[in-house]
């Protein structure tokens, strides 16, 4: 596979803080890529290092086998950055244009309007839209240029649910068609819905990198759910467990290592109990592990 960016032991420091500590990565032509991590673990500072946008401490990091700050290799990038910033005098069917003459070969203006919904908002200037109408201009101008790589941090920041539905059809579209996509959020939910793989920074350093499935998989925690049962009556038998009870329908859900021995302690307990279900991890679950365990 092709490699559009590679990065190898990139390291950016603000100061004395560490943002990111030798970090070796690549992104493939056609993947779609789940950037996760807590707030401040360096994910916006590996994107920027990626558009070119600030220099690395030390350490490679290239954008189409070139320099990310060189205008050949960033005329292959789309991007929306996590702050929206749209020019407030300027219409959104002026933005549009302005974006898209920028690009040496971009695509149909009209078919970023109707993919992302735009037609009632061509005629309105930026500064009259609501933040969810902004964001919805600021992916859309991520795609206008008809890029190879899109990087979108946070894209569905501030838009109802239908609306993250619409740009997730969207962003599947331009993927299906070859487009590389990078994307951070943290609506757990959007990465499963796009991502075929996802990469997990924490404290500057990639702690997972592999396919969803696999990311998933890797973490050995199992999550019961059962009625008939109390929090106190899980947690005396599984201190360890993570538990929470729906007050509604009485449903009890205890996130354990071992789901077996759960059980089997259960039976032995003499304890009724109905609806019994057993699942993997969740990627919340996974994620939350996986940082969890980079701080101990």
């Amino acid at each position: 596979m092709t490699a559009v960016v590679h990065t190898e032991a990139l390291t950016r420091r603000f100061g004395d803080t560490v943002a990111l500590d030798g970090v070796t990565l690549d992104i493939h032509a056609g993947e779609c890529v789940g950037l996760l991590g807590p707030n401040g673990a360096g994910k916006t500072t590996l994107l920027s290092l990626v558009e070119g946008l600030r220099p690395p401490t030390s350490g490679v990091v290239r954008l189409f086998d070139g320099d990310p700050r060189t205008p050949a290799s960033r005329a292959r990038l789309g991007s929306t950055p996590q702050a929206t910033a749209l020019p407030e005098a300027l219409k959104v069917r002026e933005v549009l244009r302005f974006v898209a003459s920028h690009y040496p070969a971009p695509g149909p203006v009209d078919r970023v309007i109707r993919e992302f919904d735009l037609g009632p908002l061509l005629a309105k200037q930026c500064g009259a839209l609501s933040g969810g109408q902004q964001r919805r201009v600021a992916v859309a101008l991520a795609f206008v240029g008809d890029p190879e790589l899109v990087l979108l941090d946070e894209p569905t920041t501030g838009l109802d649910v239908d609306a993250r539905r619409s740009l997730w059809e969207a962003v599947r579209t331009r993927h299906r068609e070859g487009a590389a996509v990078v994307v951070t959020s943290h609506h757990l939910e959007e990465i499963e819905q796009l991502a075929e793989r996802v990469v997990v920074v924490d404290h500057g350093v990639v702690r997972a990198d592999d396919t969803l499935a696999a990311v998933v998989a890797g973490v050995s925690r199992r999550r019961v759910t059962l009625r008939g049962v109390t929090v106190a009556g899980i947690l005396a038998l599984d201190p360890e467990a993570a538990v929470t009870a729906d007050p509604d329908d009485g449903l009890v859900t205890a996130v354990v290592s071992d789901s077996d021995a759960l059980i089997r302690a259960l039976v032995a307990s003499g304890a009724p109990f109905t609806d019994l279900t057993v699942r993997g991890a969740s990627l919340e679950e996974a994620f939350l592990t996986i940082t969890k365990g980079a701080m101990v």
